[in-house]
């Protein structure tokens, strides 16, 4: 909690500064209008002008300013709301791994693991994981990184997947890891 109040400190003193370096300018601005000679309309027009101007560019720079902001606190929310979710499946292997010290027989804790694997699994998923398993598939090196050609063990699966050493997955439907995989020859 300390550390992004302190991560926000400077933005928000930068944000001040930069208001009271608007502000300055404007108020120079309204100075050099105020001195400036009644009877010169055109030279009027240009410090309204440049008044108007200074005016932009002061409300776009403090746009873009907020905007980053905006966006590096998303950042920060998202990965926030992903931790949360897989903190209880943190707890689950926690309780596991003190349950597989005391216990006698195996087939319990592999069921509480694959219980575990399985709402892991299921809260990635809900965030937009998917695994591809692509055995059976001819291979594409779009898709797909071969690790090493054996001899296919019947003539359909020549140019194909034969086995998958490691899984592949899509987030939201973009490819994050490529399938490693075993293709035949």
């Amino acid at each position: 909690m300390s550390n992004e109040t302190e991560n926000q400190e400077p933005v928000e003193e930068q944000a001040a500064n930069d208001a009271q370096t608007t502000e300055q300018q404007v108020q120079d601005n309204n100075v050099e209008q105020a001195e400036a000679p009644a009877g010169n309309d055109s030279q009027a027009k240009i410090e309204e002008l440049k008044d108007k101007y200074v005016r932009l560019f002061a409300d776009f720079d403090n746009y873009k300013k907020r905007v980053a902001r905006e966006r590096l606190e998303l950042i920060k929310d998202a990965s926030k709301d992903v931790i949360l979710n897989l903190l209880p499946v943190l707890d689950d292997f926690e309780r596991a791994v003190k349950a597989a010290d005391s216990a006698t027989d195996v087939a319990p804790v592999k069921e509480g693991m694959t219980l575990i694997h399985n709402k892991l699994l299921k809260n990635l998923e809900h965030k937009g994981l998917k695994a591809v398993s692509p055995v059976g598939e001819p291979f594409d090196a779009e898709y797909h990184e071969a690790i090493t050609e054996i001899p296919a063990p019947t003539e359909e699966l020549k140019g194909k997947v034969v086995d998958v050493v490691e899984k592949g997955y899509y987030l939201n439907d973009r490819i994050i890891r490529y399938a490693k995989v075993v293709v035949g020859k």
